[in-house]
């Protein structure tokens, strides 16, 4: 393994970091939140039409780039860094690899060239509070009973004259409220033999509803989507399980997951340390006290070694066949880490760190965010531990 960055790589960074620092400060992040689409356009078609981020893993049939989940993670580590709001999480790393690992040639040809582009934005819905259960990151149900189990909750998906027809309700959609296309999964074929399945639902679709929910973490934001006899197309041609693919997404997804993590731990972290430095308490700086320089420096080896593990995980996501627990616990490194230095950033700051006036709230409620929706960091460790058998193996 080459560690190295390549010169493609650094320039993505450098690009994307410089791009950020001018077009999402704090003034402009909090206007952003504060817009019905929680992100704004106009950086958004920066970000996708001049740098091309949606289109960094997709291949060049479909008007990608054709790099590798790699330098996507990386671009998610600038965002992160920024806390950007924007689809690049629900679009890019959710959404568009089950379109082009489950997609018909036509439904590839007709989506991945508009997600390329950024013309066309994408959000995956699964059923309940259970997003890092179906990526296989905190448990692995092969029978997908996160989806409703054939019973009542969750979606349905019933095959009707017409086509198919999805209906149910959905919380917790990343940009669900904003995406133009929807991907999500459903129950068929009843209780006895039910499996889940991926569905197409266009934003003008009949019997859609979509609500923007008020969010912990406003810079992530997310929707509550109900479907009422919803016309939707099968993703595929039904013969893949859907299982299967979402449990292969949860690695590119934690890699992307982690190093966005490790970018606002290092963000937070450099701020925290100029304040301290700035700062003055009995006649000199908070950051020369020997207690501050003790709690930060466990901070910065917290970061440092999140971000080994972040990228680690985020080159293993290229191979063929990833290693199955190297994403969730690089995740949980980053987000105990990013906890780690938000909690001290709110901390050292004093009493404007835990102000609505001032940005250091926004990394801990990123940090508190993340692991509600993709951990907790001990469910993510346990669960890799039973995957790789530790316990077992500790016991014979």
């Amino acid at each position: 393994m080459d560690a190295r960055f390549t010169d493609e790589q650094a320039e993505i960074r450098r690009t994307l970091r410089e791009l950020l620092a001018q077009r999402c400060g704090p003034q402009e992040l909090r206007a952003a939140v504060d817009t019905p689409a929680g992100h704004d356009p106009a950086l958004w078609a920066t970000l996708a039409g001049d740098l091309g981020l949606p289109a960094l893993a997709l291949p060049d049939t479909y008007g990608g780039a054709g790099c590798t989940p790699t330098e996507l993670a990386l671009a998610c580590e600038e965002t992160g860094r920024a806390l950007a709001p924007t689809p690049l999480l629900a679009t890019a790393v959710l959404a568009a690899p089950l379109l082009l690992a489950l997609g018909t040639g036509a439904q590839r040809a007709e989506l991945l060239p508009r997600i390329a582009s950024g013309a066309l934005t994408a959000a995956l819905a699964v059923p309940g509070p259970a997003l890092a259960t179906a990526l296989a990151l905190t448990g692995h149900d092969r029978h997908g009973r996160w989806a409703g189990g054939g019973r009542a909750g969750g979606v349905q998906a019933r095959r009707t004259e017409g086509g198919w027809q999805v209906y149910g309700q959905v919380e917790q959609v990343l940009d669900g409220h904003s995406a133009g296309l929807l991907v999500v999964a459903a129950h068929t074929g009843g209780f006895a033999r039910s499996r889940v399945l991926l569905f197409l639902v266009r934003e003008e679709a009949a019997g859609l509803t979509r609500v923007r929910q008020t969010a912990l973490d406003a810079t992530r934001p997310q929707a509550r989507i109900q479907l009422r006899h919803t016309p939707a197309e099968l993703l595929g041609d039904g013969t893949a399980d859907a299982l299967p693919a979402l449990a292969r997404l949860g690695h590119t997804a934690a890699a992307c997951l982690a190093t966005e993590a490790v970018g606002a731990a290092a963000r937070v972290l450099e701020r925290t340390v100029e304040y301290v430095g700035q700062r003055e308490q009995f006649g000199r700086p908070v950051g020369s006290f020997q207690a501050v320089k003790h709690r930060l420096a466990d901070a910065c080896v917290q970061v440092q070694a999140a971000r080994s593990a972040a990228y680690y995980a985020a080159w293993t996501a290229a191979a063929p066949a990833p290693e199955e627990t190297v994403g969730a616990l690089a995740l949980a490194q980053a987000l105990e880490a990013l906890r780690g230095a938000a909690a001290e950033g709110v901390q050292l700051h004093g009493g404007i760190g835990f102000t609505w006036e001032h940005e250091a709230h926004l990394y801990f409620k990123r940090a508190a965010g993340d692991e509600l929706l993709f951990g907790p960091v001990h469910r993510l460790r346990a669960h890799a531990a039973d995957a790789a058998r530790v316990f077992e193996e500790a016991g014979t």
